[in-house]
């Protein structure tokens, strides 16, 4: 069984194979099994560059615990969602171009296709206190606030973030919330109305197409193609 840096490290690899580089910026993060900490990708590197050694272990005030790099400046993202969420396993903070740009415009978003109902209903979360980095204890706090008991929530002027049981469920979670947003996007450049699935739909796709067996067999696959 791979530990939590190289459980890190490709989920960074699946991330910058599908539209979440951003040249060093972003992160990804595995809370430590041992209950000490957690586990996140080093500062200075992009996704794609990212080997189990280039994963830094630190515990909630950012001090390292063990490997060797710097840590991201927004480190208090995930260790604060952690701390207010004991069943958050792995926390993915990207700049995916179209969750920036849909955030500003201010339409919720619907499913217009699958990936949409695993944030809608209700509208997914939104963290509007500041643009800026998210870079200490505070900021940390009120972006955990504001995603509360949520899967995803979009940073405005900022990016992404997105929360999971593990890696891999945080790290598909936060590529299919790039889809659904470029999904809509590209529906309201038409100019034409569009159509969503309802509640009631929405709802049961989202047991039925990302049951365990389902997001199983898809992480499987993007390890393949990402390798």
């Amino acid at each position: 069984m791979s530990g939590p840096a190289e459980e890190v490290a490709t989920g960074c690899r699946v991330l910058a194979a599908h539209g979440h580089s951003d040249l060093v910026w972003g992160h990804l993060s595995r809370r430590d099994p041992g209950g000490r900490g957690l586990w996140l990708k080093a500062a200075g590197y992009g996704y794609q560059e990212i080997t189990p050694g280039r994963v830094v272990h630190i515990d909630r005030d950012g001090q390292l615990l063990g490997g060797e790099g710097r840590v991201h400046l927004e480190y208090p993202i995930h260790a604060e969602i952690m701390a207010a969420r004991p069943d958050v396993g792995a926390v993915v903070h990207s700049h995916a171009e179209a969750a920036v740009t849909f955030a500003a415009t201010g339409l919720p978003l619907l499913p217009l296709g699958h990936e949409g109902t695993l944030f809608w209903p209700p509208d997914i979360a939104r963290f509007t206190a500041t643009g800026d980095l998210v870079h200490n204890r505070e900021l940390g706090e009120r972006l955990a606030e504001a995603l509360g008991d949520r899967n995803a929530i979009l940073l405005h002027q900022h990016g992404l973030v997105t929360v999971g049981p593990d890696v891999p469920t945080a790290v598909m979670t936060a590529i299919f919330l790039e889809k659904a947003c470029r999904m809509q996007l590209a529906a309201a450049a038409t100019g034409t109305s569009y159509t969503w699935s309802g509640e009631e739909e929405a709802l049961a796709k989202r047991e039925r197409c990302y049951g365990p067996r389902q997001l199983a067999d898809a992480w499987a696959h993007l390890v393949r193609i990402s390798s």
